[in-house]
């Protein structure tokens, strides 16, 4: 207790600081929590929640709405899979949060658990129905582009990080004039460019699915801005210990394997965390060309139906929890990364 007073007033711009958040708490939380909790109505009940005329929240709209907001389009008799498939996925990043999971098997958990959730949801095989990729949709998609996105831009994040700094004139430059074309266009025009201008080279039907072209402009848009990240820590690393590495006898190959790469990835991990949560978000953008993750989900369930429309504010706040949540776990992730 003392320490913590100590914290919030041990000097007057932190106790005018304090004073001034428990004010604005004080003015603010009590009807907060009588809109949110004590006039809400949570059961699905068009006429309770007109009834409330907004004086109340109308949490029977995600009563109602819940399952086709998480799960999306995919066909109700097989909901199983799509919510085994994105518990593996946020499964995996609670394990890594708590720290259950390190080294090479918080590695291995971050990057096969989605691979795993691809034919989970696809099917075809083992008795279950095949379900087209169109129909994928709701926090499964959101939770499986954000940890494919960020298993298949890292290493190549980390490819052309080292192959900008390669003695290579050709190389860097090509390299360098793809990370400046990835960061000088929006993400929506990369999804864009990817859906509807990556088919013409491929002849006849053998253009890649609609999913797997968005999943590429998503690798090659977030591997450009890693790329930076990783580089800018390759350029602090002390040449010191790498001519300490040498002496010992260790190869280019092994100092960079066991010795610059290892401390390179834990220094940079909060700026890399960034750009997964930003991908983790950027998610949303993918609504643009008919995949529905959780804001596209949420849109298809309130667009059609007149009854419920009027309460979207609810509805949005509840998958404002979900993305908070999300972004929560990734930044514990950060934490436990740059403490191992």
């Amino acid at each position: 207790m003392i320490a913590l007073r100590r914290a919030l007033f041990g000097d007057p711009l932190n106790a005018a600081l304090s004073l001034l958040i428990l004010a604005v708490l004080a003015l603010t939380l009590p009807s907060l929590v009588d809109w949110a909790l004590l006039k809400a109505r949570f059961a699905p009940d068009v006429a309770a929640c007109e009834a409330l005329e907004r004086s109340g929240a109308c949490w029977g709209v995600v009563t109602e709405k819940a399952r086709f907001i998480v799960l999306g389009r995919y066909p109700a008799e097989q909901g199983w899979r799509p919510a085994l498939a994105a518990g593996l996925i946020a499964g995996s990043w609670v394990a890594a949060a708590s720290g259950w999971l390190r080294g090479r098997a918080l590695i291995a958990a971050l990057t096969v658990l989605p691979l795993l959730a691809l034919p989970l949801l696809a099917g075809g095989f083992a008795g279950l129905d095949a379900v087209p990729t169109e129909l994928w949709g709701g926090l499964p998609l959101t939770l499986l582009l954000t940890g494919l996105g960020m298993a298949g831009a890292l290493p190549l994040g980390i490819a052309v990080a080292y192959g900008r700094r390669a003695p290579l004139p050709l190389l860097r430059g090509l390299l360098t004039a793809y990370v400046e074309l990835a960061r000088g266009i929006p993400l929506v025009a990369a999804l864009f460019v990817a859906s509807f201008l990556l088919p013409l080279f491929f002849p006849g039907d053998l253009a890649p699915d609609m999913l797997w072209r968005v999943l590429i402009a998503i690798v090659l848009f977030a591997a450009a801005y890693l790329s930076e990240i990783i580089r800018g820590g390759l350029q602090a690393f002390p040449e010191g210990q790498r001519s300490a590495a040498a002496a010992l006898g260790f190869s280019p190959w092994q100092i960079q394997r066991w010795i610059v790469l290892p401390q390179v990835l834990r220094h940079v991990a909060p700026s890399l965390t960034n750009s997964a949560i930003a991908l983790f978000k950027d998610t949303s953008l993918v609504t643009i060309v008919s995949l529905y993750e959780l804001t596209g989900a949420l849109g298809l369930a309130l667009s059609g139906d007149a009854q419920w429309r009027p309460f979207y504010l609810e509805a949005w706040l509840f998958i404002a929890a979900i993305y908070w949540l999300g972004c929560a776990l990734l930044a514990r992730i950060s934490q436990r990364l740059t403490q191992a």
